[in-house]
C-alpha cells in the first residue's frame, strides 16, 4: 500500500469506482501536504522549478511553443537530464485534454519537454470520470494551474458520430459509448451554420471545458479560487497551428 492510503486509512476496493477511490487519495494526499508548517518544510525543491507558474503565465508559455512548432524552430531539449530530475516527483505546468488521434501530439505542438505537460488523450476529447478524477489528482497534488481542451480539424469520432446520428445506426463494439459522450454537441454543431463538423469540434471543445469547470469538489472551488484556469483550442492538421476558443 502507498504511504498517502496509510495516511488515509484508505485502500483500493472493488466497490469503489475508479474516480471515487481517486478522488478520495487526491483530497487525503491533499490534506496531509497541506498539514502544517513542519511538513512544509520537509518539502523536496520540484523537480522543475520554472515550471511554477500562474496560470497566464502557463497560457503563454503554450502559445510560445506552439508558435516555434509552427514555425519548425522547436528548442532541443535535454531528455536525459530531465529523466533524472523527474525521478522524485513531477510538476507540470499545464496540462491537455486531447484527442487520441495519432496526428495530435500536444507534446510536439506545444514544444515542450518532460515532465511540462500533463496530458490526457481519448477519441473525441471529452470529458469523463476518468478524466476528471485524473485532473483532480494534478490540480489537488501537482499544482496545475492550467487545463487545455484540445480539439482538432477533421476529427473521425465527431466524424463518426454525426454520421451516426444521421443514419440513426449504431457503431460496432465499444463505440456507441463515444457516441453518447458526443452526440449533444454534434447535434449543437448541425444546427448551426456553416460546416456541421467544425462547428461540432468547435463546440465539443466549449462543453468540456464547461464540464470540468463545473466538476466539484476539487476542480470547481480551484477555478472559484483563483488556482486554477481551463481553456479550449483546436488544432489546425494543416499547419499545427492552435487556435483559442473562447
Amino acid at each position: 500500500m502507498c504511504k498517502s492510503c496509510e495516511l488515509a486509512g484508505i485502500a483500493p476496493s472493488t466497490s469503489l469506482s475508479k474516480r471515487r477511490f481517486l478522488a478520495t487519495l487526491t483530497m487525503a494526499a491533499a490534506s496531509v501536504a497541506l498539514g502544517g508548517a513542519g511538513s512544509a518544510k520537509d518539502l523536496k525543491a520540484p523537480p522543475k522549478p520554472q515550471n511554477i507558474v500562474t496560470a497566464d503565465q502557463a497560457l503563454e508559455r503554450l502559445r510560445q511553443g506552439n508558435t516555434r512548432y509552427v514555425e519548425g524552430v522547436s528548442k532541443r531539449h535535454d531528455f536525459k537530464h530531465e529523466r533524472e530530475a523527474l525521478v522524485s516527483g513531477q510538476n507540470p505546468y499545464a496540462g491537455v485534454l486531447s484527442c487520441a488521434d495519432s496526428r495530435i501530439a500536444p507534446e510536439y505542438a506545444f514544444d515542450s519537454g518532460r515532465g511540462d505537460l500533463f496530458v490526457c488523450r481519448v477519441a473525441g476529447n471529452f470529458a469523463n470520470d476518468d478524466t476528471i478524477a485524473s485532473f483532480e489528482y494534478a490540480v489537488a497534488n501537482l499544482g496545475l494551474p492550467l487545463i487545455m481542451v484540445l480539439g482538432h480539424d477533421a476529427c473521425g469520432a465527431m466524424k463518426a458520430t454525426l454520421a451516426a446520428l444521421s443514419d440513426n445506426s449504431t457503431l460496432p463494439g465499444h463505440l456507441p459509448s463515444l457516441v453518447a459522450a458526443l452526440a449533444s454537441a454534434a447535434k449543437k454543431g448541425k444546427q448551426q451554420p456553416g460546416d456541421p463538423l467544425a462547428n461540432a469540434t468547435r463546440q465539443n471543445v466549449i462543453d468540456t471545458v464547461a464540464t470540468l469547470k463545473s466538476a466539484s469538489p476539487i476542480l470547481t472551488a480551484a477555478v472559484g479560487q483563483g488556482k486554477l484556469k481551463i481553456v479550449g483550442g483546436i488544432y489546425r492538421l494543416s499547419d499545427g497551428r492552435v487556435d483559442a476558443v473562447a
